[in-house]
């Protein structure tokens, strides 16, 4: 489980050249979860790369900043207060287009989420 020293001190937070992940909640973090949590932030004029999920779905809600999310052949704009849900195995990512970072919370269907490059 995380705790609140946790999340002062960064633990479980990914950099990417992109923007950072941090888990909140996930098989690694509580073995007895059901589910995958956290927070992304992707930088102004970056996206992160277009990837899927081939074992969960992914819930996206936008706390700042805009994106356009592809999914799929789709491109959909989000803005704050937005959610998105993203179908097991739909390539997306996420491509931010005003001049501020994006910040979102993104969960997952299952414990173990896994995550594969569309190029893989």
């Amino acid at each position: 489980m995380v705790t609140v020293s946790d999340l002062r001190e960064g633990k479980h937070v990914l950099s990417m050249d992109w923007g950072k992940i941090q888990w909140l909640c996930g098989q690694d973090i509580d073995p007895d979860c059901e589910m995958t949590f956290g927070m992304v932030y992707i930088h102004a004029g970056e996206s992160n790369p277009r990837h899927y999920h081939p074992n969960c779905e992914e819930y996206i809600f936008v706390l700042s900043g805009e994106c356009d999310h592809s999914i799929g052949d789709e491109i959909v704009h989000l803005a704050p207060g937005m959610m998105l849900r993203i179908p097991r195995g739909v390539p997306h990512n996420a491509a931010v287009t005003g001049w501020e970072p994006c910040r979102m919370i993104i969960a997952y269907s299952a414990p173990d989420r896994q995550t594969i490059g569309e190029d893989e």
